[in-house]
């Protein structure tokens, strides 16, 4: 299934707004009328194993690199289309972001807000799964030309990386409005190839007409998607929510995850 349908339509949209809105007309804001990608069908594979036998991959879309090497491009009008493999292993005090279209404040603040390798340690330790694949993968998911995605090889290279791994599933998280429809390409990508995924969402209308496999959608916040910083309880709730739904969803789609209610009654009870 093509990672963008009709990809030739959605360049001559995308081209007409660019010249509406003249010469480099973004950095970090896309505006109101920018033209989503608009796929009709999503690609769809069941996950064929429980979750405590599963080893996964993360992609983030929070414009994670190592501290000493090249950032990605904040200043290309199109976006940087490239991504970084960083093992899952590293201190969050070895991470630089080169953040576009979102506050970095949350994830500096608390890796895990973006980038939940701890919750996903715990998740593994606790045998809610299985394993973490050894390396991670981020892009800077500001990317408004989404045809690059489509017509360079950083998508094909990324599902071989992550085969590379063995890894039988992976979980998405976009960092910026934009992202997610970056995050949902790169879904969509994946399980063309046989992998199935989940990408968290906090912006509903996107992931409604990009169309990801499946997505979990809650009200929470852009650059804190997994869950508050500095709240480890709130992203263990919405990454178990995400991942219950990765393990029973029979069929492509968006999901709205419980969190929220459960989110109001901590607060009332002032255990936040």
């Amino acid at each position: 299934m093509e990672t963008i349908e009709h990809l030739d339509e959605w360049r001559a949209t995308f081209a007409r707004w660019r010249r509406e809105r003249g010469a480099n007309p973004w950095h970090n804001n896309i505006g109101g009328n920018y033209p989503f990608v608009e796929n009709e069908r999503a690609p769809f594979v069941p996950l064929r194993r429980a979750l405590p036998l599963l080893n996964l991959a993360l992609i983030t879309s929070a414009g994670a690199y190592i501290d000493g090497t090249d950032p990605f491009d904040t200043n290309a009008s199109g976006g940087d289309a490239s991504f970084r493999e960083i093992p899952t292993e590293i201190e969050a005090e070895d991470l630089r972001y080169s953040a576009r279209g979102y506050n970095a404040a949350a994830v500096k603040r608390d890796m895990n807000a973006q980038i939940p390798l701890q919750r996903l340690f715990e998740f593994e330790s606790n045998g809610i799964i299985g394993g973490v694949a050894p390396a991670f993968w981020s892009f800077c998911g500001f990317i408004p030309d989404a045809s690059l995605l489509a017509s360079q090889d950083s998508l094909p290279r990324l599902v071989e990386r992550v085969r590379r791994y063995e890894a039988q599933a992976a979980l998405l998280i976009p960092a910026s409005r934009l992202c997610h429809q970056t995050m949902s390409l790169a879904a969509r990508a994946l399980e063309s190839s046989g992998i199935p995924t989940m990408m968290l969402a906090v912006e509903r209308e996107i992931p409604d007409v990009v169309r990801p496999p499946r997505a979990g959608y809650y009200a929470g916040e852009i650059g804190s998607v997994v869950g508050a910083s500095l709240w480890p309880e709130h992203q263990r709730r919405v990454l178990d929510e995400a991942l219950r739904t990765l393990e029973t969803a029979d069929q492509p789609g968006v999901r709205k995850l419980v969190v929220d209610l459960e989110t109001q009654v901590e607060k009332a009870r002032g255990e936040r």
